[in-house]
């Protein structure tokens, strides 16, 4: 169930790469960096994940990322999401996000699974939104 809203944030594409996939559909990497809040501290976060387009054309998608508070919080997470691609070329995923951090801020994290909401336009502009999943 979805809990209460723990973060969000707005950013921007930085860079895109196509990777090897013997066998499989198109595989795309791409970086990010956005600003935005978590559990109301504000922050910058970058991540980078890799897309797999499927036979069904939806997308697949993992990453990871790192994300520091303004006051040196530090916090580290992986999430996986499935995704639909617009005629426009944005993309729209949903999926889990797990943490893994030290700073007191942010510890509660470690037992928190999100759920978020990421979307990507069609000038590479993103915005997210990350719910506690209860």
């Amino acid at each position: 169930m979805q809990g209460e809203k723990i973060g969000e944030g707005a950013g921007k594409v930085i860079s895109q790469r196509v990777l090897p996939n013997p066998g499989g559909g198109p595989k795309m990497e791409t970086s990010f960096q956005s600003k935005g809040t978590l559990l109301g501290v504000d922050q910058t976060e970058t991540g980078t994940y890799s897309s797999v387009m499927r036979p069904d054309g939806t997308v697949y998608g993992e990453g990871q990322g790192v994300i520091m508070g303004k006051e040196g919080d530090l916090a580290t997470w992986i999430g996986q999401g499935v995704g639909t691609v617009g005629k426009d070329g944005s993309v729209s995923y949903r999926g889990a996000i797990y943490y893994q951090t030290s700073s007191p801020r942010w510890l509660r994290l470690n037992s928190v699974a999100g759920i978020f909401e990421y979307e990507v336009d069609a000038q590479g502009n993103t915005r997210a939104q990350l719910w506690e999943w209860k």
